[in-house]
Parts: structure tokens; sequence; C-alpha cells
């Protein structure tokens, strides 16, 4: 192991935190700090190191977490990844380190610090989502979509998406994070996820275009090879991985 201090930078995505754990354990390095790009302060004493997303580095370490410790596992580290929690990055990690050690066992080592975290934080999450699925409140708009705003604490939207996905997928329909300015639209085969600044009720005059608009502003993105705009993927894992969690209910 390095004796220098570093710090590992990434790109904010979740699969640019497993792609950072991946580079950790393969050169043998134990970083002081895992942190977003744009989080990232150069320091005196440390040597930073950007991790570039790897999406095959992703899959090692997903699978990994999946079967060598436990799909529970990969669903608790996902949670806490949304939760914005401070130092989430590090809390994931230092689960991770030790779930390779003790494997399905991880989650009776009730004192390690680590575990503890990744079980609080992660039992804060799931009570949000139950919350909030009591709590989502769609009103038909005139462009034949319907239309929910909402403020969690947590970045649930994606966890929403995949509830009313199933519950509603005979609508078309816009959850509307309104404190992070991201949505979920979903047109009965699928959802994506988008920036949206205002609440769409805002400007009545649009409104019959506005779900026409957020789709053409995802055919558009989506022809686009590398998108370069984190407001709109990153924070969230995408949507073919969800079949190897466990759902929330």
């Amino acid at each position: 192991m390095n004796d220098q201090m570093i710090s590992y930078t990434y790109d904010g995505s979740f699969e640019g935190l497993l792609s950072a754990i991946y580079e950790s354990y393969y050169r043998h390095e134990i970083p002081l700090n895992i942190l977003p790009e744009e989080s990232s302060q150069m320091g005196i004493f440390t040597k930073d190191y950007n991790v570039k997303t790897n999406i095959e580095k992703f899959h090692k370490v997903y699978n990994s977490v999946r079967e060598k410790i436990s799909p529970l596992a990969l669903r608790n580290i996902y949670y806490v990844f949304i939760s914005d929690s401070k130092n989430k990055e590090l809390i994931i990690y230092k689960y991770l380190k030790l779930g390779w050690k003790f494997g399905g066992d991880i989650d009776r080592l009730i004192t390690d610090e680590s575990v503890l975290n990744v079980r609080i934080i992660s039992r804060k999450v799931t009570s949000e989502c139950h919350r909030f699925l009591g709590l989502v409140r769609f009103k038909l708009m005139e462009g034949d979509y319907y239309y929910a705003s909402l403020e969690p604490d947590y970045n649930i939207i994606s966890l929403l998406a995949l509830h009313f996905s199933k519950r509603l997928s005979d609508q078309r329909w816009v959850i509307h994070d309104l404190k992070r300015k991201l949505a979920v639209v979903y047109d009965k085969e699928g959802w994506f996820l988008t920036a949206i600044e205002q609440p769409l009720g805002s400007h009545l005059s649009a409104e019959k275009e506005d779900f026409q608009t957020l789709w053409k502003l995802y055919f558009k993105n989506i022809s686009i090879k590398n998108r370069k705009n984190p407001r709109l993927q990153k924070q969230f894992m995408p949507v073919r991985y969800w079949a190897h969690l466990v759902e929330m209910e």
C-alpha cells in the first residue's frame, strides 16, 4: 500500500463510486476520502486520484456485492448513496470492505460503526419511501398526464418511480422533486430522469405541451452517446440494475 495519503474523486454516479472502490482494491490503496469531483478540494498533504467511471469495473463490484455479500447489502448501499448523507462514500467503502471479509454475516456486526451507519441510514430512506407512497397526490393535467410534486429529505425519486411504474403502468405521469429540481417522467413503457426547474403547473398555458416536450428532450439526450449533464443522470442507478435489488415494499 502506498504510504502517501490519497483522496479519490469520481463523477458523482453510483457506477462511478463502485468504479472507485474497484480501483482502491486493485491499487492496494486506502483512500482518505472519496468525493464527487465538484466537491473535491486540493489538499496540501494528500494526492488526488480521479477515477473514471468504468462500466465493466462497476459490474464486477456490483455482482461481487450481490453474490459474495448479499442482495440486501446491495440494496442498502444504494439507499445510503441516495441518502446524500455526509461521507456516504466512505461509509459504503468501509461497509463493503468488511462485507467481503464476513460475507452475508456482516449485518450481524451491529457494533461496527460502518455496519450501524448503513443500517440506520437505509432504514431512514426506506421509511421515507413508504411515507411518500401514501403522500404522493397526482393531478390530471391538460396534456392528459398526471403530475405530482414533492420535497423529500432523501433522494428517493428513483425508488418512487420503481413503485409507480408498476402500480400506474397504464397511465402517463410525472413525479417532480422540487427540492432537487429533478423529475421522473413515465410514458406507459418506461421512465427516465430529467431536470425541471419549475413546477409544471406554474405555466398553465404550456401544460398541454409539457409532457411532449419532456419526451422530446429525453430522445434528444439518448441520441448523445456521452451525456455530460450530471444533473440528469448521476445519483441514480440505471433501471436495468433494479432486477437484482430487493424491492422496498
